[in-house]
């Protein structure tokens, strides 16, 4: 518990210091002129089925089914519907999230609106009927096996519930590099729909093994942490973003999801957050230009000289 107190307070301290050294959102002329560009969509590989690039990961911030967690989750998730957004990432051990998700979309009639996807812990059908019941809902877009730890790991019973309507598609997770051969063991094996990775611009070591592989089986990639847990604010805490940033960023966590979303092996990045205007800064990422390859190169080394 309070390893997982010093996370949120991590992530929460670090971004609203940030942002009141840094004036706001650094919101521009130029800010409002990406509202006018297309939304960037990307194909989930398997199906051609296109979702919006940025969504919303709930690990940490919706953790207590409480009125004013319910009133920041209804904040949170209007902000990603009205900046283009549609995919929610949450799971069955994120404290009370589903419960939290469940009410507030069920409330307001959005679960047409949305993709959502969880995780499970195991092949367990308790745990899965206890989260479409705290999710309000027959079936998710997205189930997910959480933390893939063995490379003998099968999905059929993931499988066999696609097949039965609980899910459109089925994935795996892991954030922890010492499990990343199970996970390349078993993407090879069982080719699930998705594979969700941790991958931030200070941590790319799924770009040696974990994308390549699912590219070549065509599984779609979430990037779990995008921020780093808070590392990458921690780092640029104020500083001021370059002028060569400003070509295809307006804030630093743009600067820091449009680095994975240069890749185009990534279908979409999932920042958690329990604010509204992180939410919508966020979804401006899906506007403009991206890096090419030159200005990727150009980000990590500016990120390995502070």
């Amino acid at each position: 518990m309070a390893i997982r107190m010093t996370r949120q307070l991590t992530r929460q301290i670090t971004r609203r210091d940030f942002a009141a050294l840094a004036g706001g959102l650094l919101l521009s002329t130029k800010a409002a002129a990406q509202t006018e560009t297309p939304l960037l969509t990307r194909p989930i590989p398997g199906s051609g089925e296109r979702i919006p690039a940025v969504g919303l990961g709930t690990a940490y911030v919706f953790d207590e089914n409480n009125e004013t967690t319910r009133s920041k989750a209804d904040a949170v998730v209007q902000a990603l519907i009205k900046n283009g957004g549609r995919l929610i990432d949450t799971a069955s051990t994120y404290g009370d999230a589903e419960s939290v998700l469940g009410e507030v979309t069920a409330t307001a009639g959005l679960r047409d609106k949305l993709f959502i996807a969880t995780k499970l812990e195991s092949l367990d059908s308790k745990e899965l009927k206890r989260s479409l019941a705290r999710l309000k809902t027959a079936n998710v877009d997205l189930l997910q096996l959480h933390n893939v730890r063995s490379k003998q790991q099968s999905l059929q019973r993931f499988q066999e519930w696609k097949k039965q309507g609980v899910c459109r598609y089925v994935g795996i997770t892991s954030t922890f590099r010492r499990d990343y051969p199970a996970v390349e063991a078993v993407l090879e094996r069982e080719k699930p729909d998705f594979v969700q990775i941790d991958y931030s611009l200070d941590n790319r070591g799924a770009e040696k093994t974990i994308l390549p592989l699912a590219a070549e089986i065509r599984a779609g990639v979430l990037t779990a942490v995008p921020f780093g847990n808070g590392r990458l604010f921690k780092a640029v805490h104020g500083k001021e973003l370059p002028d060569w940033a400003r070509v295809f960023a307006n804030s630093w966590g743009q600067f820091f999801l449009k680095y994975l979303l240069g890749d185009p092996r990534v279908t979409a990045v999932i920042p958690g957050t329990g604010d509204p205007g992180h939410m919508a800064d966020n979804a401006g990422a899906m506007r403009g230009p991206l890096p090419d390859p030159d200005q990727r190169r150009r980000m990590v080394e500016f990120i390995e000289a502070l």
